[in-house]
């Protein structure tokens, strides 16, 4: 399952049943778990783990060096977990010392042709990147959040859970969870209920969500008043406590 022109070096760990095709070459310090596929002209180095049952398409580089002026040769990864997918030319670079030390990128991820996640990236699960969406270093994106194509994330940008940017979006400052934006530079455009209610979310979860949305973003409160508002809706949902909890620790500040 290796092909003849590949290059995997000695030390290299692969798991049973890894398939790595034409020209691809596999360094020294990567581990790669059961049934992963890993397409042609694939290059994967550093202290780079992946997962069991991923399919890497061609053109990908994982592990590279973090482009990082202070990077010194640290020891420093990539982390990935299972069955996701990763279509051509992407770029995952491994971590610094100044942080994580660690990209991650966690399981059941549907990452298109040409994203880049940067240094110190933290991925969730069952995420979507559309074509061209671009992370810059120490950017957190939580589980289910959809990224349209071409989106834009300034680093150290938070992204919450379930969140959705529409096509060409950039962000320069924290969205929170369960809100979509779109625009240069982003602006909030509701509570993504269409794709809560694919995932089996309750009518009265839902509800909740836009009843949170509207104190964020049309109540007019300061900061302390939507928190407290929202903090007594939390007592029954708790989703809408996740919002203001996100609001409460953003250090950049939210999308407005």
């Amino acid at each position: 399952m290796i092909d003849a022109t590949a290059r995997i070096h000695p030390r290299a760990q692969l798991g049973a049943k890894v398939s790595v095709g034409a020209y691809s070459v596999v360094g020294e310090h990567v581990v790669i778990g059961e049934g992963t596929w890993v397409g042609a002209h694939v290059v994967l180095e550093g202290r780079t783990r992946i997962g069991r049952n991923n399919r890497i398409h061609p053109f990908s580089s994982i592990g590279g060096e973090p482009q990082d002026k202070k990077y010194g040769g640290e020891d420093t990864g990539v982390e990935i977990g299972d069955d996701n997918t990763i279509r051509e030319f992407v770029t995952i670079n491994r971590g610094t010392a100044a942080d994580a030390g660690v990209t991650r990128l966690g399981s059941d991820n549907w990452i298109m042709a040409y994203v880049h996640l940067a240094h110190d990236c933290q991925v969730g699960s069952h995420t979507v990147f559309a074509n061209l969406a671009q992370l810059a270093g120490h950017v957190v994106v939580g589980d289910w959040a959809i990224l349209g194509g071409g989106t834009l994330v300034h680093q150290f940008v938070h992204l919450g859970a379930h969140c959705f940017t529409g096509m060409s979006t950039y962000l320069d400052r924290d969205l929170p969870p369960y809100v979509k934006a779109a625009g240069h530079m982003a602006k909030p455009f509701g509570i993504n209920g269409e794709g809560l209610r694919r995932r089996g979310f309750p009518a009265a979860t839902i509800a909740a969500l836009k009843r949170a949305y509207r104190t964020v973003y049309r109540s007019g409160h300061s900061q302390q008043d939507t928190l407290r508002e929202l903090s007594a809706l939390g007592a029954e949902h708790p989703e809408v406590r996740a919002i203001a909890e996100f609001i409460e620790k953003s250090a950049r500040g939210i999308i407005r």
